[in-house]
């Protein structure tokens, strides 16, 4: 129950964005253009809106397209060969042909289909009435973007919070893995693995919060003074990305190097449960407001003790297993270092030298 009523609780700014749509698109569809039943301008704003946080523009754009392009082709096809069974079918195959070949994207493509057969079966083309469906879709998307421009979500903080999250996942894995390794325990490092390999989803939230919020900034003067945050994290998508998939291959060959017995050094042990401390200064450093405390520089500090640490007398005699994670430590941390705003070249200069491959990132 709590879960269910923190995916309200989440949700519900956008869930009342589309319920003002709703209504304002059919007001002005009914009483300014005169439709007498505009039921899909309330339908095409809450599509625009939706309750997702990605690209509502583009969506309302694509919603507006597949409406024309369908009743376009079905108010042609239905006028040359009329309705039924097979027609119906081939009128589907042709408008969501048309879709996909101007785009492709989900909403187009169904916008369209559904458009076609409506007008195929309820509205056909001597009713005169299947241009009104156009109007309502443009009526509708206009609204939706109207609404969250007036009624915007934060373009930032939700985005930091979900940063935040997986940051907060990748940390507890890392800690855990270092008990699991001094404890010669792999049952304790595969959850840690299992829990960070559940992460993607939330990457791919993130990439589409983001993509949002960059439209709200744009189009909403209540946060144009957000864009230079949020493009900030926008630059920190992509290595944060790439932290977690260096941390699945440290987990992954952690627990190899328990199942294999292999010798460990403890102090690489350490070294793994500093980082996953380091990772959870920087979730708090990407929490943070600006001016607040941890900022960019103290989180880099912490990170930079640790990779002071990573030298590579850790690994003298141990196994393949143990050079990897050595390895993997070293790139992990100069991914949360370009989270933190440093550029890559900068953070690799501050590892120690190692007659190894200083930096490698294998594929997970």
């Amino acid at each position: 129950m709590r879960t269910a009523a923190a995916r309200v609780r989440s949700s519900l700014l956008p869930i009342v964005q589309c319920a003002v749509g709703a209504g304002v698109a059919w007001f002005i569809a009914h009483n300014i253009v005169g439709h007498p039943q505009p039921f899909f301008a309330p339908m095409a704003a809450m599509i625009s809106i939706g309750v997702s946080f990605g690209a509502k523009l583009r969506r309302a754009v694509e919603l507006i397209v597949g409406v024309a392009v369908g009743i376009g082709i079905g108010d042609l096809f239905v006028s040359r060969v009329g309705t039924g069974v097979w027609q119906i079918s081939i009128l589907v195959i042709f408008a969501m042909c048309t879709a996909v070949f101007l785009d492709g994207g989900p909403v187009i493509t169904m916008q369209a289909a559904s458009s076609a057969v409506l007008v195929a079966t309820l509205i056909p083309p001597e009713s005169g009435a299947s241009h009104l469906r156009i109007i309502d879709a443009l009526v509708g998307g206009m609204v939706g973007i109207v609404v969250v421009a007036a009624i915007p979500l934060h373009p930032v903080r939700r985005a930091r919070q979900q940063a935040a999250d997986i940051l907060g996942v990748m940390g507890k894995s890392l800690t855990d893995c270092a008990d699991g390794l001094l404890e010669h325990d792999a049952g304790k490092i595969k959850t840690a693995l299992e829990a960070v390999r559940g992460t993607q989803s939330g990457l791919d939230t993130l990439r589409s919060t983001l993509e949002g919020g960059r439209e709200i900034s744009r189009i909403s003067p209540l946060y144009w003074n957000s864009r230079a945050r949020l493009e900030r994290l926008r630059e920190v998508a992509d290595p944060l990305d790439n932290a977690i998939r260096n941390t699945r291959v440290l987990l992954r060959r952690a627990l190899s190097l328990v199942r294999d017995d292999e010798i460990l050094d403890p102090r690489l042990t350490l070294e793994v449960e500093r980082l996953g401390e380091a990772v959870d200064m920087v979730r708090q450093m990407v929490l943070a407001d600006p001016g607040d405390q941890p900022d960019a520089a103290a989180a880099t500090r912490v990170l930079r003790t640790v990779a002071k640490g990573a030298t590579k007398d850790l690994v003298d005699g141990a196994g393949i297993s143990a050079h990897v994670v050595f390895a993997q430590i070293r790139s992990v941390v100069v991914d949360l270092m370009q989270v933190c705003g440093m550029r890559r070249l900068s953070s690799i200069a501050l590892l120690p030298p190692t007659v190894a491959n200083p930096y490698v990132t294998p594929i997970d």
